[in-house]
């Protein structure tokens, strides 16, 4: 059924472990980051029962992360959603993802790219009093991602791990911090239904901007090639990852609620509740909360670097893209190509709208996080629906009603509430552009995978054709 895998043209096979791709998942999914300036979001939508939207947005995702697993096990690929896409719907689908997603995930790496530079910037003038421009400092920690994960992927994953963990460790302190200071008041009210502000509308309310602090959850399908044992490990970290960052989240929210004594109307005005529950108890400490934002953000990039750039390069190994974009680095065997124009690419979104248009870096990170995710949300739904398909197109004899069906359109359905939250008529500018923007990408990525498709008949044997644990 595949093509063969040509020599020279495979990742560095076995050289990520499972716990190195599991780092690198909640690296690129930076609670630091995401909570920080999500949680606030969260909280005005659903009031003070915003954990429990949390907690409902973590089952969703692991309606997804099914899905990526049982994939995994059958055609683990760097391909990813492409891969699955393009075998479960044929060609044409394959070529149309491959433009879709990846854009997408390039204006959602640039919210990354403008943040690192933004929250830098406000860290050296708060605790040292150096004001260097935010845009500089988004140029600086792009040069030096670049140069790291075109070294290597075990090189770059071993620095996301330990930026993450040690992000990790601050946190835990925080909110340790903040529940200690506030004990005399502790409250089980963040966990309880009623708090949530009109119940399950409430929930609704929330749900999109939740949804948003998973993205990066499916990071570890795109290491498949470069990890041992694939078929097993990719599935674990993929499960693992998202049960780990949905418990933190809701730990952190616990903490930051209790530190503000579970005033709703004191908690929504807070542009970063958790930085401002931090202060509040601990003031001395408060660099504590701004470390952790700087390392997230640092080892968040590298995280979506290593994995989304991939996409780009799979896509083009496999014919979907210019062949410009599959080349390997001879000695470090990463796709060095791909990663450079990946975040080079967001690199350059951040500065046009940053100088052009003069927009601050909250304000850039929010426009850009949402654009970027319509696309990618699109394209879990598409995944989802993907699953019966190629199970029973492939592989009949194992098809489950529950893991390859019920699952599969359940999470699909359950994530047309976050895309509608995203698109919805009646936004106000400039989000009420975005899903024209998305519609406009999704048509000339229909029309690119028509046209390709057609002049390319061979491509039906070439997606899918690089098995990430087959033998070369």
């Amino acid at each position: 059924m595949s093509a063969p895998a040509r020599d020279g043209h495979r990742l560095a096979k076995d050289s990520l472990g499972l716990s190195q791709i599991i780092a690198s998942t909640l690296a690129n999914i930076a609670p630091a980051m995401s909570f920080f300036f999500g949680f606030g979001l969260i909280v005005s939508g659903a009031g003070v029962g915003a954990p429990l939207t949390i907690l409902t947005a973590m089952v969703v995702i692991l309606f997804l992360t099914n899905t990526l697993a049982e994939f995994s096990k059958y055609r683990p690929s760097t391909g990813s959603f492409v891969t699955f896409i393009g075998m479960s719907f044929g060609p044409f689908a394959g070529a149309a993802a491959s433009i879709f997603v990846v854009v997408g995930y390039c204006i959602a790496a640039s919210s990354v790219v403008v943040i690192a530079g933004g929250w830098a910037a406000s860290t050296l003038q708060l605790f040292l009093g150096i004001n260097v421009p935010w845009q500089v400092l988004s140029i600086i920690v792009t040069g030096i991602v670049g140069l790291l994960v075109s070294r290597g992927i075990s090189l770059s994953t071993t620095w996301a791990a330990i930026f993450f963990y040690f992000e990790l460790i601050l946190l835990l302190i925080g909110a340790v911090i903040m529940l200690w200071v506030n004990r005399a008041t502790l409250s089980w009210q963040p966990l309880m239904f009623s708090s949530i502000t009109g119940g399950w509308k409430g929930i609704g309310l929330g749900f999109p901007l939740a949804i948003y602090l998973f993205i990066g959850w499916e990071n570890s399908a795109m290491l498949a090639e470069e990890t041992t044992n694939p078929r097993r490990n990719v599935p674990r970290a993929l499960i693992t990852g998202t049960l780990a960052i949905g418990i933190l989240y809701m730990f952190l929210a616990f903490a930051t609620e209790n530190a503000f004594k579970n005033n709703l109307a004191a908690i929504s005005a807070s542009t970063i509740p958790f930085v401002d529950a931090f202060k509040a108890s601990a003031a001395g400490l408060l660099i504590v909360a701004y470390i952790a934002g700087v390392t997230s953000i640092f080892s968040s990039l590298i995280g979506l670097t290593n994995a989304q750039a991939r996409i780009l390069f799979s896509s083009s190994r496999e014919g979907l893209l210019p062949t410009f974009f599959g080349k390997i680095h001879p000695q470090h065997k990463t796709p060095h190509t791909a990663m450079w124009t990946y975040i080079l690419v967001a690199l350059a979104i951040v500065l046009v709208f940053g100088y052009a248009y003069n927009i601050d870096p909250v304000t850039l990170f929010g426009d850009t996080g949402t654009l970027g995710t319509i696309p990618v949300i699109v394209t879990y739904l598409l995944t989802n629906l993907a699953l019966p398909v190629y199970m029973l197109r492939y592989h009949r004899e194992d098809f489950s009603p529950i893991k390859h069906l019920i699952l599969p359109l359940l999470g699909t359905g359950a994530m047309l509430f976050p895309l509608w939250g995203l698109v919805q008529p009646g936004q106000p500018y400039p989000f009420n552009l975005y899903p024209k923007l998305a519609l406009a990408l999704l048509i000339f990525s229909v029309i690119y995978g028509a046209i390709l498709a057609k002049r390319n008949p061979d491509l039906v044997q070439r997606i899918g054709s690089y098995v990430a644990d087959e033998e070369y």
